[in-house]
């Protein structure tokens, strides 16, 4: 069983939703701390409430993960510091959601930044230095948009299963080396992924990112290579895909999307 007591964390996309679930969880097993996202006011209340509540070092690093310049100076700013990073969870991740052709390229285009570049640039640095020293863990957050195509989220599904491929690939390549690689793929999650736009969550099927977070720990503490730590339903959502043509789940994934509302999503607020 890995033991978070002691250890230093480095959680990205910290300051709100999942991110900041997952630095709350890992506050309260002891893990010391380095939180990053692009909100650093944010980041600086959250540090202070787990510093109150449970004794850990909290270090707060403000950076765009979509700016390679800026992970570069995030891992530099660490090892002048000499702070060695033992996990590394790569959570940072935000997607459109919509007809790819009427919603904003840029939300698309900083979805791959994001979820895939940036995820790329910090398991790549960070990484690096754990295999030097022959340990430490990556946990790279998925989806279950990861298993199949999904018309209305064709962007945010597709730099899942990037996600999903190359973190896979990771934890084979890895076997022997001392560093541990593992996927987590939850489902819909209450963290405000759809704020700002009229699209919402079915609150019947969402899950609390409190609960989200805490077996998603569990799982990689317990050795698992993949984590589904969601309800049940998430996880049988993905079977679909691999017993059925992709053409098939593809359409039935548009036919449920479509009645969520997806295919006519409006902006809420300007920008």
């Amino acid at each position: 069983m890995y033991t978070y007591r002691g250890t230093t964390t480095l959680v990205t996309g910290a300051s709100k939703g999942l991110g900041r679930a997952y630095a709350r969880e890992l506050g309260r097993r002891g893990s010391h701390l380095v939180l990053v996202a692009r909100s650093a006011p944010a980041l600086d209340r959250l540090a202070a409430e787990i510093r109150t509540e449970h004794q850990v070092e909290v270090q707060v690093i403000g950076a765009d993960l979509a700016d390679p310049a800026a992970v570069t100076a995030l891992v530099d700013a660490l090892r002048a510091r000499g702070t060695g990073v033992d996990l590394l969870l790569n959570n940072a991740g935000m997607g459109s959601i919509g007809p790819f052709f009427d919603r904003p390229f840029d939300q698309s285009l900083r979805s791959v930044e994001v979820n895939i570049t940036g995820l790329m640039r910090m398991t790549r640095l960070i990484g690096e230095d754990m295999l030097a020293r022959g340990s430490g863990g990556i946990i790279n957050v998925g989806s279950t948009a990861a298993f199949q195509p999904m018309p209305y989220q064709a962007s945010y599904a597709a730099t899942k299963a990037f996600v999903l491929f190359f973190t896979e690939a990771l934890a084979v390549e890895l076997r022997s080396t001392g560093v541990r690689v593992m996927a987590a793929h939850p489902g819909a999650t209450d963290t405000g992924f759809f704020d700002r736009t009229t699209a919402v969550m079915d609150p019947r099927v969402t899950d609390a990112p409190e609960a989200v977070a805490a077996k998603t720990l569990d799982d990689f503490a317990r050795g698992r290579a993949a984590s589904y730590p969601g309800r049940a339903l998430h996880r049988a959502s993905t079977w679909a895909a691999r017993l059925l043509p992709r053409t098939t789940v593809t359409g039935l994934v548009a036919r449920v999307n479509r009645t969520a509302g997806f295919h006519d999503v409006q902006d809420t607020i300007a920008g």
